[in-house]
């Protein structure tokens, strides 16, 4: 008898950790089947397309730039994906489309480039998500738009394939950032 209760006490204590853990296989069926799909979310403040989207430390998306319905914007938007919410944040010194933006190791996110009134911009700025606000640093020694960037594993940033206003159909120059050094 003792036996009979100690299997059954296991069973059930088994059953109730499944339950605390996600082994129940329908909750696990359940939750695949919800994947690849698209649902709606709260809508950004300022309508824009040639943005940037940047995925920030604290798992908040820093969206900045881009063209608006009365030219192109120097504001920012910080998106909540625990919330769906939108907030305003700091506005760049200078409106661009066109850019890139890249989160550097520290957590600052770099934007470089971009097009500015039909120009080229070769001024950088930098985000700084805990005090919400932008600040110049070095510009580029070409302009460029339409060019990407890439976070090196020493903390330096590659920029490739401009379209600078001198050429149409980009350059073969390539050019690095040192965030330690701000050039």
């Amino acid at each position: 008898m003792k036996r009979k209760i100690c299997s059954l006490l296991l069973l059930c204590t088994f059953f109730v950790l499944s339950q605390c853990v996600g082994l129940n296989q329908p909750h696990l069926h359940a939750a695949a089947a919800s994947h690849n799909t698209w649902s709606f979310t709260g809508n950004i403040s300022t309508p824009r397309t040639n943005h940037t989207a940047t995925l920030l430390l604290n798992q908040k998306v820093l969206v900045a730039g881009g063209d608006g319905s009365n030219g192109y914007l120097a504001s920012a938007e910080l998106y909540d994906p625990a919330t769906g919410t939108w907030s305003p944040t700091g506005s760049m010194s200078t409106p661009r489309q066109e850019h890139t933006a890249t989160l550097l190791s520290d957590g600052i996110v770099l934007v470089v480039g971009g097009d500015s009134s039909e120009t080229y911009l070769r001024p950088a700025q930098l985000y700084d998500p805990r005090t919400g606000s932008w600040s110049v640093t070095s510009s580029m020694p070409l302009s460029s738009g339409f060019h990407t960037l890439t976070l090196l594993s020493n903390g330096k940033v590659l920029a490739t394939g401009e379209h600078s206003s001198t050429s149409s159909y980009g350059t073969t120059a390539s050019e690095l950032y040192d965030p330690l050094t701000a050039k």
